[in-house]
């Protein structure tokens, strides 16, 4: 048995399968085109896209994998909340709702947030709890979240903290593009810090007040910073710095409070060698960090996938 699973973000199409021995048998995924210069597509700009290219990913699935489909899952929304809603999921919905139609099997639905977890659960070394707690940095959510795994194919968050109003991600792509890097400007920016000085992580300041977080004000201290003509690469390294003083701090929070050490970290952002590097050494005293692989943390359908394997095995018992 194959399953299929399908996830239209503000960032990437995907489509993944995976077999029943949790392989990853095949994964296509596509970043959406944004115009050099712009920092993200509105969401009709994004849904449009996502329509075009989910029928051209789909293509590329191997033709001997379609009989073997037993079930195919898709993300419906951001998170797994009853207020949680984005058009660009719509895409996602609307075509694995077809398909499941078209080849007579179930179609599970879930959250891109469980999607990133479920992908992070299977692909950190050494991870197999039931209660724990993770961070989910991106450029659409920057959240601390308390989560317990107490039935297939679900997982039950509480949000400690999150982001006042900039999220990681969008902090990081908008001093990128400023810098002249391209949009989603993570990987760029992570290079260019490469080649920052000494003292460089320390340049910026952090906003923490208990589990809330901003990026917003230092957000625009570096664009004053970039227009004094500081080097790119030292703000690089300054932006790095900021993110991870300022997850550093609400973590240490979150295990103080729960009495859980054990933390997984998924997204985007999270594939930063940097912020993986400086969080380890911070956090060793007080936590054990888990990690998605850095090609599972971006937005990707596996996760996704994978929860339709768990959902529909747990449903045939």
């Amino acid at each position: 048995m194959m399953f299929l699973g399908l996830d239209t973000s503000a960032y990437t199409t995907s489509v993944a399968v995976v077999d029943q021995e949790k392989h990853l048998v095949c994964e296509k995924r596509r970043l959406l085109e944004v115009p050099q210069g712009e920092k993200g597509l509105a969401q009709s700009e994004a849904l449009f896209n996502h329509i075009k290219n989910l029928p051209e990913l789909l293509a590329l699935v191997p033709p001997t994998i379609w009989p073997e489909i037993a079930g195919i899952g898709v993300s419906t929304a951001p998170r797994p909340a009853e207020q949680s809603y984005m058009p660009v999921f719509l895409a996602g919905r609307s075509v694995a709702s077809s398909l499941a139609s078209a080849l007579n099997v179930k179609l599970v639905t879930t959250s891109h947030q469980e999607g990133h977890l479920a992908a992070g659960l299977e692909s950190a070394e050494g991870f197999a709890l039931t209660d724990f707690l993770a961070v989910h940095l991106s450029g659409g959510t920057t959240e601390v979240l308390k989560v317990r795994k107490d039935s297939p194919g679900k997982l039950s968050l509480q949000i400690l903290g999150g982001s006042s109003d900039l999220h990681a991600g969008q902090f990081v792509d908008r001093v990128g593009v400023r810098l002249g890097l391209s949009f989603p400007a993570g990987k760029e920016l992570e290079k260019l810090a490469l080649k920052s000085a000494p003292g460089s992580a320390s340049l910026l300041p952090s906003s923490v007040k208990g589990y809330e977080m901003s990026f917003s004000g230092v957000e625009s201290a570096v664009q004053r910073l970039i227009e004094e003509k500081k080097r790119p690469a030292d703000l690089a390294r300054a932006v790095e710095g900021c993110i991870v003083r300022t997850i550093y701090k609400v973590l240490t929070k979150a295990v103080d409070d729960t009495g859980l050490t054990d933390i997984l970290i998924v997204g985007g952002v999270a594939s930063n060698q940097y912020l993986r590097n400086q969080l380890e050494k911070k956090l060793e005293s007080q936590a054990r960090l888990f990690w998605a692989k850095p090609g599972w943390s971006s937005d990707n359908s596996i996760g996704v996938a994978l929860l339709t394997r768990e959902t529909m095995l747990s449903d045939n018992h």
